[in-house]
């Protein structure tokens, strides 16, 4: 009998163990038409002008956020999901800028400038329950492919909106705040005194290396006097 009880006590301990994992697989949201969004800046972010005309080429925008579903910016509800990666949205709206001002290269044999972004953030930030915190994060590396040096910069963007009641506001809410962060980020790359600076140190092409020095013409002072 002590036996039995035993065993019965083991079947029980096993068939709450799998009625509690079967609401948690529910819960776990997946991607249909219904709960993806389009993530896209509304009007291209025109860089800065530098002191010649500059091309610049995208080598890559590496994924660094750590997440297991980068798509996944919503879970609650049945989840919120972007209908491409973060990485493809932001070399899609960083190349758009860049065209927008004839500044990107066709290929990086063409190119001035070389540029490969590592994405931290893309998409909500922890808020309190009662707003939505947009966030994009992200660093670029600047490198000159004839000096082969390079230098690093940041860029970050932010954005709130309240949360909403129905699913159809909140993805609407969802979308607008990341795109608004996304636009932001771009901005402040673009146009930010931290791309202007690294253009400035790393872009020696304006000076001819080698190049002999020309002499001054000497001054009225400084000419011999003439002999007659």
């Amino acid at each position: 009998m002590s036996f039995g009880r035993g065993v019965d006590s083991k079947w029980c301990a096993l068939m709450m163990c799998a009625l509690w994992a079967i609401p948690a697989r529910a819960e776990d949201p997946k991607p249909t038409p219904e709960n993806t969004i389009h993530v896209e800046i509304a009007e291209p972010v025109k860089p800065q002008t530098f002191p010649r005309p500059l091309k610049f080429f995208l080598v890559d925008v590496v994924d660094r956020s750590g997440s297991a579903q980068p798509m996944l910016v919503f879970k609650p509800r049945g989840g919120i999901f972007l209908d491409h990666t973060p990485s493809e949205i932001t070399r899609t709206g960083l190349e758009a800028c860049l065209k927008s001002a004839d500044m990107l290269a066709k290929d990086r044999d063409s190119a001035d400038f070389l540029l490969t972004v590592y994405l931290f953030n893309f998409g909500l930030s922890e808020s309190s329950g009662m707003d939505f915190f947009g966030k994009v994060e992200f660093a670029v590396m600047l490198r000159n492919p004839k000096t082969k040096k390079s230098q690093q910069i940041t860029a970050s963007g932010t954005s709130i909106a309240g949360v909403a009641v129905r699913k159809k506001n909140i993805q609407k809410n969802v979308q607008e705040d990341i795109e608004h962060a996304f636009g932001d980020a771009l901005r402040n790359l673009l146009r930010g005194v931290k791309l202007r600076d690294a253009v400035a140190t790393l872009d020696a092409t304006a000076e001819t290396p080698g190049a002999p020095a020309q002499p001054a013409s000497p001054t009225a002072a400084e000419k011999p006097p003439q002999t007659n």
